[in-house]
């Protein structure tokens, strides 16, 4: 295509915007699967699991489409979306499950969907983007409150009443936080929503099958509730795509009528359901899954307090770093040395705060563990 000086007018800016990240160590680009794996979200190696293979081998061969071509509401609803969605429910002990696409467009779907005008939404600082996103483009106002601070939601809503606030404050946090890998603490959350006639939306993407009895997350005693909407990946531990909602059927049937996201998307593959579905019996049939999995994290934890470094006590570890291009060196580095771990910058976490994140998983054994931590003390010092 024969670009003119106009055409090189109309792209200046975003060659501008570029060169921009560039200077600020903060240029992103695509690169491919090499090395061990410490930087996927497989946490239980599900992704490549024969269970699952075969099990959407088999709907193949009993004629399950491979897309929905339609959305849920008009031809796209398959019986796979349905049985997934009731196996989860009564998984997670919840009233009712919706599937959607991934998790980003689930969060967005409730944040833009259930709040209503008038009613205040409290994020946690490093919540995900796409809640930030969902709050931001819904009808609801948005308080944004310190990490993990139970207190500050509590003021939060007590000033937001005091000011003249009389809807319904919803409270959003991770379960386990994606970049630090720490738990919110979801006990004094769900009191504070309680004592305010709140709701609880807890995101379990990275507490989804590897945390609580069966996998069914760190949430798992809160759910049933009427006032608790969960968001579990199916992307994640449970190594096929998609995102589940559990919540209180009235809720559901909102969204179903109510949510753009759902309502104008095609729907998922029921492929992918059925990958889903195949994945949650996998997590509760096989619990030695995570506890080899709690293994490798003895090891790195241990692994970590002899850099004098931060121990996150969960399969995400970061390491702080500070510096983007101190940062980006490491990590290609340990690249170098068969090791895929990826660097963090801004603004996926806060200025200054770049990192590595090394996630573990089953796709690595102790041995790859134990080599990674004596690459990165190796590394750790000839960047200094």
């Amino acid at each position: 295509m024969n670009e003119g000086a106009n055409g090189r007018a109309l792209l200046d800016r975003y060659r501008a915007s570029l060169r921009g990240l560039a200077r600020k160590d903060r240029l992103r680009g695509l690169s491919g699967r090499s090395g061990a794996d410490f930087a996927s979200n497989d946490y239980l190696g599900l992704a490549r699991s024969k269970r699952m293979a075969d099990a959407v081998a088999a709907a193949l061969d009993l004629g399950t489409p491979v897309g929905a071509t339609g959305s849920r509401l008009l031809r796209g609803n398959d019986p796979e979306h349905e049985a997934l969605e009731a196996k989860a429910a009564a998984f997670f002990g919840a009233e009712r499950a919706l599937f959607f696409g991934g998790g980003y467009v689930a969060n967005f779907a409730v944040l833009t969907t259930l709040p209503q005008k008038g009613d205040l939404i409290v994020l946690d600082e490093l919540i995900h983007a796409s809640a930030r996103e969902g709050a931001r483009a819904g009808r609801a106002e948005v308080s944004l409150v310190g990490h993990n601070d139970a207190d500050a939601v509590d003021d939060a809503i007590t000033t937001w009443r005091a000011k003249g606030g009389v809807g319904r404050p919803w409270i959003v946090a991770e379960s386990l936080y994606s970049m630090d890998g720490d738990r919110a603490p979801l006990g004094e959350l769900m009191e504070i929503a309680d004592r305010h006639d709140a709701f609880l939306f807890v995101d379990e993407a990275h507490a989804t099958g590897v945390y609580g009895p069966d996998g069914r997350g760190l949430a798992h005693d809160l759910e049933g509730r009427e006032n608790v909407v969960v968001l579990h990946t199916c992307g994640k531990a449970l190594g096929a795509s998609g995102a589940l909602i559990t919540a209180p059927g009235v809720l559901c049937d909102f969204l179903v009528n109510r949510c753009r996201p759902f309502i104008y998307a095609t729907a998922p593959s029921p492929l992918m359901a059925v990958a889903a579905a195949t994945a949650l019996e996998i997590v509760a049939d096989e619990p030695e899954r995570r506890a080899r999995l709690a293994r490798l994290l003895a090891i790195a934890g241990k692994r970590t307090e002899q850099l004098g470094l931060p121990v996150s006590g969960s399969q995400i570890m970061p390491v702080i770093v500070g510096d983007n291009a101190r940062a980006m060196a490491l990590a290609e580095a340990l690249q170098a040395r068969s090791f895929d771990v990826r660097g963090i910058r801004p603004p996926t976490v806060p200025e200054g705060k770049a990192r590595l994140r090394i996630s573990l998983t089953l796709n690595v054994g102790e041995d790859d563990v134990s080599a990674l931590f004596d690459a990165l003390a190796e590394e750790w010092e000839s960047t200094q």
